[in-house]
């Protein structure tokens, strides 16, 4: 092989690697745009269903009372959780809270028995919020419900709005990505473009041109996005080890998406991309190649 091929193939591979590095860096920070909307959406539901609200039992509720409701909050859809207070635990509460006991003061214990319910994510809305406020009231045993409504409704605002705000970003990081990825690729159009219209002169179908460059952009996505991957992994293992609470917003289902997506992108995102790049050559005509 002469001096001239050997420094022309050094020169192709050096702008493979180029092309690969750079690609991955895009599907890395599309990784963690991708892993900041699941792990918000985890977050919103890990704060909503640790938003209940309290059911105040009268004191005339019998044993009976009190099983049927919890069986009845036990097969409800909407229940996360439900845990039943009894005036003596409550009483003791409120003296660790204090430091004193009211019942001295008052001369008989003042508290009543409750039941402290959890919502499901989904049912932590003011519509089923009201929905369930009318279902329980129905039981003449209850003598009042607690939401934190003022609580819930910022918690939903909140949430709605980290999540038009992550929306936004990303589909901003994705057309600026789609634009670095696509100029990276054109890069390695143009300095094949004599081959393309060569290849259009021996009768070779656009199809047929496309097909290689399509193919070897995909395996670069693939590598570039398997990178992406082993540096978001490294990412991850770093945060979880800094922050111990951390690991109960990251599951193995959440990364599997995430590496998904990148992978994803990391395919799509060149083919695309590498189809354009080489129909805007396909098209042109000798002369004009010398001049883009």
């Amino acid at each position: 092989m002469s001096t001239t091929k050997k420094k022309k193939r050094f020169t192709f591979i050096e702008a493979r690697i180029t092309s690969t590095l750079s690609v991955s860096l895009v599907l890395f920070i599309l990784g963690i745009m991708a892993m900041l909307g699941i792990l918000a959406n985890n977050l919103s539901v890990y704060v909503r269903e640790n938003i209940g609200f309290s059911i105040v039992l009268k004191d005339t509720a019998t044993e009976n009372n009190v099983a049927q409701l919890q069986a009845s909050l036990a097969n409800a859809e909407y229940v996360k959780a439900a845990q039943y207070i009894s005036k003596e635990e409550a009483l003791k509460e409120v003296m660790l809270e204090l430091g004193e006991n009211p019942e001295e003061i008052v001369g008989v214990n003042p508290m009543q028995a409750s039941i402290e319910v959890r919502l499901k994510a989904d049912y932590t809305h003011p519509d089923s919020i009201m929905d369930i406020d009318r279902k329980l009231s129905k039981y003449s045993y209850v003598e009042d419900i607690y939401f934190q409504k003022d609580l819930i409704q910022s918690v939903n605002d909140n949430m709605r709005t980290i999540g038009f705000i992550l929306f936004a970003l990303a589909l901003v990081l994705m057309i600026i990505s789609y634009v670095l990825i696509s100029n990276t690729i054109r890069l390695t159009a143009y300095s094949r473009r004599f081959i393309i219209y060569t290849m259009k002169l021996v009768g070779a179908t656009p199809g047929f041109i496309r097909r290689p460059f399509i193919l070897s952009n995909i395996l670069c996505g693939i590598i570039a996005a398997v990178i992406a991957i082993i540096l978001l992994t490294c990412c991850i293992s770093y945060i979880v080890s800094e922050f111990d609470n951390f690991y109960t917003l990251v599951d193995t289902r959440m990364m599997l998406i995430v590496y998904g997506i990148v992978m994803l992108l990391g395919i799509l995102l060149t083919a695309v991309s590498s189809f354009f790049a080489v129909n805007r050559y396909i098209g042109m005509k000798r002369d004009d190649l010398y001049y883009v």
